[in-house]
């Protein structure tokens, strides 16, 4: 496992050092174009409630996308990063009820509603630094996400794994663990990459 971890944290490094090569204008405009992608895709569509989370710094803008989602009547919920990493979650109300956090992240000012809230969720946006061809979905390494979805698969819930990338962050290979689990599909502004079928309950 060990050269797996160092080969994360190598794949990590480049990908982190490629996102700060791009400008404000490069996300901006990335922002809107995976917007109107990410609002086609049939999971959030048909969505009634998503897990999301707020894009900070050269992340894939989300913000433009959260907007669209709460104008459609869908139910947000937006993660806030407790003590130990682990999170809860709480309802998006729109841009000027987002409160700074730690970590230079932005969170929902609303009432947490508890670890267990993500459950509810239809389709789970996640954050991540590339996917394979395979669905394996590289993250930053702080582990929240992992937590996230054991609990999901603990609880026997099925919501549709989506990953929002850049182009070049779908690659041929991520070096992965036993505890990985493989999205659903990726939306880059390029397009959408399906991977494995979402299971069925």
């Amino acid at each position: 496992m060990g050269s797996e971890m160092s080969g994360k944290g190598t794949l990590r490094r480049e990908l982190l050092d490629a996102r700060r090569l791009l400008s404000a204008e490069d996300v901006r405009e990335s922002s809107l174009v995976l917007a109107r992608r990410a609002v086609e895709l049939p999971e959030l569509a048909g969505a009634r409630t998503v897990a999301a989370y707020v894009s900070v710094g050269r992340e894939p803008g989300t913000r433009t996308l959260l907007d669209a989602l709460r104008t459609r009547g869908v139910r947000v919920l937006l993660p806030v990063l407790l003590d130990d990493n682990d999170l809860d979650w709480a309802v998006y109300e729109g841009p000027d009820r987002l409160v700074p956090a730690r970590r230079g992240l932005a969170e929902p000012a609303g009432p947490p509603l508890g670890q267990r809230a993500v459950l509810e969720a239809d389709t789970v946006l996640l954050p991540g630094l590339a996917v394979d061809e395979r669905g394996m979905r590289l993250g930053r390494g702080g582990g929240s996400y992992d937590r996230v979805l054991a609990r999901l698969e603990a609880a026997g819930a099925r919501p549709a794994l989506v990953v929002l990338l850049y182009g070049h962050e779908v690659v041929a290979r991520v070096p992965e663990e036993p505890h990985d689990h493989p999205v659903h599909a990726a939306v880059t502004p390029e397009g959408v990459h399906r991977f494995a079928d979402r299971p069925t309950a």
